[in-house]
């Protein structure tokens, strides 16, 4: 037996809990499917016992109770047409409140489980694929899967139960004029089998050009004054509306699609209609059947195309639901490359010795390895400062501190344990991290501070605030800590939203932490400010700080000079500088005392 995907869990997951409504509504859809087959049944007794006066069959022979009260019979038989419009409206409600309800729901968990399971997903995955293709994947698909479950499911169930209870009653009416109805039911599933194949190829196409129009949108609202500094609108709107184009024809293509399917449907319904009036009149004449079995047939003929038109309109959502079943399937299938082992353990609050035993690791579409056997080792509370070229490997031994990628070979250890070891969640709550570009939510500075550690007081994220230098402007902002800030905190400056992130540090209170070109595009004056509050967080922790800026090194307890991948230098300032012709080169470099280029 084929294994279920990871979709059609999550999917029978949430039915299994949900064995009640989904019984509820097929009782209603039952219900439907019973009231639609009788509709036409009050007219055709009204024409042929009433009007015509012929006896009344076996099957019928419980109307007997009337008598020959014609008057009577009639205010029954329109007694029953009411009740019988009652009850549908009563079904149809109830199937679609439950069903909307069920389609919701599993939208809800549907989203719920792909956002936590994208996040769980490792950087390499991410650096992958694009951010737009996730949000369609998030938003529009599941919106349309609940379109499919919400309105669509039990409405076909029902137009399909209702379709076969017609062609049984019109067997047993007459097989002739059965014969002739069946004769075009092979041109009806070709036609929805055309409409729904060629339907899916174009939903596939349309759902790659609303990733690529998402993904378009998102760079550019992200880069705004970037493209004004350039004056780069018209062709930003140039290349959107290339896009968009194509996303347009795609779903004209499929409307005209639709268009000639559901017409197709029509002209069938026709034919196959006006062949049963001509052989039915016939049979008729002959006496072999009544004038009311005629229109009974006729009504059950015309209400039966009606079903098949509504399934070939449903055929273009059903479509779309594929896939967009089949796109979260794509995410859902993909397993994290970094998991806890099955022995992992929680980490202990850590002391930092931190150690690097022959680490090696290179991404996969990178034929190069990024870092070769680099070893060594930090006491808890040091300073170590990594300094190199850009893509000497520096930021990539803090993620794998980290565990956002894992050594191809190699080890690393803290306080002495493999850090695969610790389950990851654990681990990472005891790192602490200032990054070059801090990313700030659009969140109070309150929320945006406590993020380091989410049960934090009040008075913690204050007196992690002072602690970072902040204290004093958020105080003088109009709002203070309540202030809600910009997109990635964008109302503030660089020099603040340094401090706001070296306080969310300070919150978490971790003993490793990890602070990439914290004070990059700052200020004389920002810079001292966060320097302090840099200091006072690096305080008796185990740190790792990567900079450019050889003069922020020389309080360091370890610096660690890569290049190519490798640990070319590794000592205190003071004694790479009186030892080190590379050391010495570079720090000349970073502060200006280099001779200048002569021409050759």
């Amino acid at each position: 037996m084929k294994e279920r995907t990871k979709f059609m869990q999550v999917v029978f997951g949430y039915l299994r809990g949900a064995k009640v409504s989904l019984a509820l509504a097929a009782a209603c859809t039952i219900g439907l499917t019973l009231t639609e087959l009788l509709k036409p049944w009050p007219i055709k007794i009204v024409f042929d016992y009433v009007l015509l006066q012929r006896p009344l069959p076996g099957y019928l022979s419980f109307f007997e109770v009337f008598g020959d009260g014609r008057v009577a019979f009639l205010v029954a038989m329109s007694g029953a047409m009411v009740l019988i419009a009652v009850l549908t409206g009563a079904f149809t409600y109830l199937q679609v409140y439950i069903t909307s309800r069920i389609g919701n729901e599993l939208v809800y968990t549907l989203r719920r489980t792909l956002f936590a399971h994208l996040q769980r997903l490792s950087l390499s995955f991410h650096n992958k694929t694009r951010s737009g293709e996730h949000m369609t994947k998030i938003v529009s698909d599941t919106n349309t899967l609940k379109d499919v479950f919400a309105e669509s499911a039990l409405t076909a169930s029902a137009h399909i139960l209702t379709f076969f209870g017609m062609f049984t009653i019109m067997l047993f009416l007459d097989w002739r004029l059965f014969l002739v109805v069946l004769a075009t039911v092979p041109l009806l599933g070709a036609t929805l089998y055309y409409r729904y194949r060629a339907s899916k190829a174009s939903s596939k196409r349309q759902r790659k050009r609303e990733a690529v129009i998402a993904t378009r949108i998102n760079e550019v609202m992200s880069t705004v004054p970037l493209v004004q500094a350039f004056g780069r609108e018209p062709h930003e709107q140039e290349r959107f509306e290339a896009e968009s184009s194509e996303f347009l024809e795609e779903s004209i293509r499929n409307a005209r699609i639709e268009a000639v399917a559901s017409r197709a449907v029509v002209v069938i319904g026709a034919i196959g209609t006006a062949a049963v009036v001509l052989v039915g009149a016939l049979q008729v004449i002959a006496g072999r059947i009544s004038p009311g079995d005629l229109l009974l047939f006729t009504s059950y003929v015309q209400s039966m195309y009606r079903p098949v038109r509504n399934l070939a309109r449903l055929s273009n959502k059903y479509s779309k639901a594929v896939v967009g079943a089949e796109r979260i399937n794509e995410i859902l299938e993909v397993e994290p490359e970094i998991q806890d082992r099955p022995d992992a353990v929680e980490a202990p609050k850590l002391k930092g010795a931190v150690a690097f035993e022959n680490v090696s690791f290179d991404y996969e579409d990178d034929e190069d390895g990024v870092l070769e056997d680099v070893s060594f080792a930090v006491e808890p509370g040091q300073r170590v400062a990594l300094v190199g070229a850009s893509g000497a490997g520096k930021s990539t031994m803090v993620s794998l501190i980290l565990r956002l990628y894992q050594p191809k070979a190699g080890r690393i250890l803290i306080d002495g344990r493999d850090i695969r070891d610790y389950k990851l969640r654990s681990l990472r709550r005891q790192i602490g991290i200032v990054l070059q570009d801090s990313v700030l939510f659009g969140a109070t500075i309150r929320e945006n501070i406590a993020y380091g550690r989410l049960d934090a007081t009040d008075e913690e994220i204050e007196a992690a605030a002072r602690a970072a230098n902040a204290h004093e402007f958020i105080a003088g902002l109009e709002k203070g800590y309540d202030t809600v800030l910009g997109e990635r905190g964008d109302t503030l400056s660089g020099g603040q939203r340094q401090r706001i992130a070296i306080a969310r540090a300070v919150v978490r209170d971790a003993r490793v932490l990890i602070l990439d070109e914290p004070m990059t595009g700052l200020d004389a004056e920002s810079e001292a400010r966060v320097q302090e509050a840099l200091d006072r967080l690096m305080a008796g922790r185990t740190s790792f700080l990567i900079t450019h800026d050889l003069h922020a090194v020389t309080g360091a307890d370890q610096v660690l000079v890569l290049e190519n991948g490798r640990i070319v230098e590794q000592g205190q300032h003071d004694e790479l500088m009186a030892k080190s012709d590379r050391y010495r080169r570079l720090n000349d470099l970073k502060t200006g005392r280099r001779e200048p280029l002569r021409d050759r």
